[in-house]
């Protein structure tokens, strides 16, 4: 896989999952809202995508290393990949009860995480286990922090209503 595309892909599926999994779980924590939690998933893959391809195309160039076709091959790549990748949590948020549909998108993004680290460190001729549950972990993590914010911001909200009232 030329440097480009693997950039791409590693940079936006890893980062759609992280991102898209920490905004869906804190909405849905803070506002049990499924209108929310979707709306949340769409500004993301549009917003988000863009960000981090014009991020990519930025390293890329600052490197001063790659050509022009290769700086745009990763920024498109890194496009895509976060769109599409963000865009799949809809699914279950559309056909599923949120509390169900966040379960089942936490573990869809993990499995992506999983999956691609197994291919990579295939690649790399190392252990793949080591790779899966560092990065694992730090999912994990954002997952368990973004709902406790969620919980948080939603009681820290609703006791801000009631003294206002």
């Amino acid at each position: 896989m030329r440097h480009s595309f693997k950039t791409g892909l590693s940079f936006g599926l890893t980062s759609s999952v992280i991102t898209t999994l920490g905004l869906m779980v804190g909405l849905s924590s803070g506002t049990h809202d499924k209108s929310t939690v979707i709306s949340g998933i769409i500004m993301i893959a549009i917003a988000d995508a863009f960000s981090d391809a014009l991020g990519i195309h930025i390293a890329e160039e600052s490197e001063n290393k790659h050509t022009h076709l290769e700086i745009w091959e990763a920024t498109l790549a890194t496009f895509f990949c976060k769109f599409t990748f963000s865009l799949t949590f809809l699914v279950p948020i559309l056909f599923l009860r949120l509390d169900l549909a966040v379960a089942v998108s936490v573990f869809w993004g993990l499995l992506l995480l999983a999956l691609f680290n197994y291919y990579l460190a295939r690649e790399q001729e190392t252990a793949p286990w080591r790779l899966i549950a560092e990065h694992l972990f730090i999912a994990l993590i954002v997952i368990t922090l973004t709902h406790l914010l969620g919980i948080w911001v939603s009681k820290f909200c609703a006791r801000e209503f009631i003294t206002k009232i």
